[in-house]
């Protein structure tokens, strides 16, 4: 299982970001654990400046803006 984390305060290019891991997951068949997480000081601990930031297994693979959706998919498959 792969473990996500949207970095973000909750706004709807976040939300989108969820969604776009969650719709990656179920297209390639892999189980997700997806955290929101809101907290400005846990987001700055990722070194993540720009939202939303995308952190996969711990490492931070993509911050401000959303990524295109393969780029997702090869982030999550890997």
């Amino acid at each position: 299982m792969k473990n996500v984390k949207v970095l973000g305060p909750g706004c709807k290019r976040c939300e989108a970001m969820a969604q776009m891991v969650n719709d990656a997951a179920a297209k390639l068949g892999v189980e997700v654990s997806v955290e929101k997480v809101s907290d400005y000081a846990e987001i700055a601990g990722f070194g993540v400046v720009s939202t939303p930031g995308l952190v996969v297994d711990g490492k931070v693979v993509h911050a401000g803006g959303l990524p295109k959706p393969e780029d997702v998919a090869r982030w999550i498959g890997a």
